[in-house]
């Protein structure tokens, strides 16, 4: 992956660590213009970034990762958000591209990215409720106009007023901006610490179900859309309620969660509130009885549309979630970004740990949004080492009893022999006379051991076979394989690996874990008899395997040395 591409996977994943735990802050709270101020938060991120990142295409990058990261959240409500976000990046450079980065290019195009959030809520009304919320708009502004006396015309007060204070929002980020990266430069951040991970937050993944997403039905529904809506602008309000009536009723039989926000109490009351208000409004510049009942289907037409675009939208932003469609980008231009995303994905709780709460920020901007980006160039260079790094997994393979654990003693005895450092857990057999009774765990580095398995032990209740397993001793081995408590080591023994991985349990997590995150080497014992499933189950490429039966112990820890030193 291109590090113009890594660059904007971190860049917009700062950005989107600052809208989950800033956003839910300020939407809890119900504060004020609390969008505006998340976009601030994103532009002035972008413009202090920009100061040690000088690419061209970072900003857009950076606001398509932040855009593609809210699609993680549970709300199918997606496209409103997405656009936003996509839209303030690219004003953002394109002001920066036409003006250069400079005082002007930074302030005029966060005014102008500032500002779209004021001509995305107007064109999401219009589109929502059609053009008679235009009509509606005008007509009470004239009314005004006409109780309060006013000569001049004030149909466009109210919006050049807001235009203002989004104008201002946009100076102040700008500002905020440029000295959060005038401060990098002048003192550049060199011995920032990597991020730690917060316990406390659990690597995100995309949001998974059991949907059987499909193709033909994201076409249909797209179809259903737009004939809905021509069927309300051409036919009269008994089609058109019935049609969009069942249409919606169709929807939910499929989508199960599509209907959440028309069933909000919120909907219902901007429901009421807006066709009482176009009755009022066109029995008022109009008289008959007539006139009333035309006001009052024009309310309701206009809240079916928003209806509709409501579960339509959400709908379809359900089946935007396909695979197959994700998958797309990887045969277009866009062919880095779906490794930007799940970089974006892997980095996002780290960066969720580093943002500051909300009075903190306000108290000391500058400060707060230093120490943030500074975390930057450390990811950078983490990311760097990762791509340099040539992970290898090694199986020690072989039938029940064969010696597995015994060969991969002797692996790490030879291993550490050579000054490699070894780490993991090794499960010993526990014997009684001749017969099995159980197995300890061992923790490589430190030979600290605890119980894992025993045969008869009825206060245990979760089984495997004919041994029941020590809560105790699984949360042993998830310590020792923690990847927190395994830096600095070369290569990590999980030994074995079987039925309970396989099975979502045991080591299971462990080895994701240090496979997705960890910039270590893997060695695994498996029964021969599922060597093949945990091959396929972990996606593990270029294995290589050493079976008990054919391999010498002392020949196979120096192939592996060999391997890890190339």
């Amino acid at each position: 992956m291109s590090e113009k591409w890594i660059k904007a996977a971190i860049t917009g994943t700062i950005w989107a660590a600052s809208e989950i735990v800033l956003g839910s802050f300020l939407h809890n709270l119900r504060v004020p213009f609390s969008g505006n101020i998340l976009t601030a938060i994103g532009i002035i991120i972008l413009i202090s970034i920009s100061y040690i990142w000088t690419e061209k295409g970072l900003f857009w990058r950076a606001g398509l990762i932040c855009a593609i990261m809210k699609t993680m959240s549970p709300s199918a409500v997606i496209f409103g958000p997405m656009i936003a976000i996509c839209a303030e990046a690219l004003l953002l450079e394109f002001f920066v591209r036409l003006l250069g980065r400079n005082y002007a290019g930074y302030i005029i195009g966060a005014m102008a990215a500032m500002s779209w959030n004021l001509f995305h809520k107007i064109a999401s009304y219009i589109i929502s409720y059609g053009s008679n919320i235009v009509e509606v708009y005008t007509r009470l502004l004239n009314m005004a106009q006409k109780q309060l006396n006013l000569q001049s015309d004030i149909v466009w007060l109210p919006i050049i007023i807001l235009l203002i204070i989004y104008a201002l929002f946009g100076f102040l980020a700008a500002i905020i901006g440029i000295m959060v990266g005038r401060k990098m430069l002048n003192q550049p951040a060199a011995s920032t610490p990597v991020i730690q991970k917060s316990s406390k937050i659990k690597p995100l993944k995309y949001p998974k179900s059991e949907f059987n997403y499909s193709l033909v039905w994201l076409l249909i529904d797209i179809t259903l859309i737009i004939s809905s809506f021509i069927l309300l602008n051409y036919t009269s309000w008994i089609i058109w309620s019935i049609t969009v009536t069942g249409v919606i009723l169709l929807w939910s039989f499929r989508y199960k969660n599509s209907l959440r926000r028309i069933f909000k109490p919120k909907f219902w009351i901007f429901f009421v509130f807006i066709t009482l208000i176009t009755a009022f409004v066109f029995s008022t510049a109009q008289t008959g009885e007539k006139t009333i009942i035309d006001g009052l289907l024009t309310g309701v037409q206009m809240n079916f549309r928003a209806a509709l675009l409501i579960v339509g939208f959400s709908v379809v932003g359900t089946e935007l979630y396909n695979p197959k469609i994700r998958n797309f980008f990887s045969g277009t231009s866009f062919k880095y970004l779906p490794m930007a995303v799940e970089l974006s994905v892997e980095s996002l709780p780290d960066f969720i740990a580093s943002i500051p709460d909300f009075k903190s920020l306000v108290k000391n901007p500058v400060s707060v949004f230093y120490n943030v980006i500074s975390h930057a160039n450390s990811r950078l260079a983490e990311i760097k080492g990762k791509e340099r790094f040539t992970r290898r997994i090694f199986i020690v393979s072989g039938s029940r009893c064969e010696g597995k654990t015994t060969f991969t003693k002797k692996i790490t005895d030879e291993l550490k022999k050579h000054n490699i450092s070894v780490g993991g857990i090794i499960s010993e057999r526990v014997m009684r006379e001749s017969n099995t009774t159980g197995y300890d765990l061992v923790d490589i580095e430190t030979g600290r051991k605890e119980i894992f398995l025993r045969q008869d032990e009825e206060k245990w209740t979760d089984k495997i076979g004919k041994f029941s397993i020590n809560p105790e001793g699984i949360q042993f081995g998830i310590s020792v394989l923690d990847p927190e408590n395994l830096k600095g080591k070369t290569l990590v023994v999980i030994d074995e690996v079987g039925m309970l991985e396989l099975d979502n349990k045991g080591w299971a997590g462990c080895l994701e874990e240090l496979i997705d995150s960890s910039l270590v080497h893997i060695l695994i014992t498996v029964r021969d008899t599922h060597t093949g499933d945990v091959i396929k189950k972990w996606g593990l490429k270029d294995t290589v395997l050493f079976k008990v039966s054919e391999n010498d112990c002392i020949a196979s820890a120096k192939s592996i040395i060999n391997l890890i030193d190339t």
